[in-house]
């Protein structure tokens, strides 16, 4: 398979979400617990609201907050980029390779389906990806 539909990729998958009001310890705990790298931030309908990443826990503590005292709502990325599930897995990894980013929910309808990260992505689809991020290059 060189371009998968992201349903495809989030079909069994059960992402890790917490609230606004969860604190960056718990979510640190959790994405720990289940070995990932991103918590996608929703309020109690499942709608996105934001997501917080490994490398926002890494500037909380190298900033001196206290990680049980804040709230995932005052440092998570509010509205984060997002991709449907029907889009395609070259699709989501310009999206990312644009935006710098490593994650990206997945969304219907402004509700939380899933979460991709660079390394759900095989082999074919990366080569065919900097196949066209060359060819952007070259005409560039």
């Amino acid at each position: 398979m060189t371009n998968r539909n992201i349903s495809f990729i989030v079909k069994d998958q059960d992402p890790l979400t917490l609230r606004p009001t969860d604190t960056v310890q718990t979510a640190c705990q959790r994405m720990c617990e289940r070995s990932v790298g991103a918590v996608l931030v929703t309020d109690a309908r499942a709608h996105l609201k934001g997501i917080f990443t490994g490398r926002d826990a890494v500037q909380v503590i190298a900033g001196g907050g206290n990680p049980g005292a804040i709230h995932l709502s005052a440092v998570m990325t509010a509205e984060p980029d997002a991709i449907a599930p029907e889009r395609t897995a070259i699709e989501a990894l310009h999206m990312m390779c644009d935006g710098g980013y490593r994650h990206l929910p997945v969304v219907v309808d402004g509700k939380v389906v899933g979460i991709v990260s660079r390394s759900d992505f095989k082999g074919l689809e990366l080569d065919h990806f900097e196949d066209d991020q060359n060819l952007w290059e070259r005409i560039g």
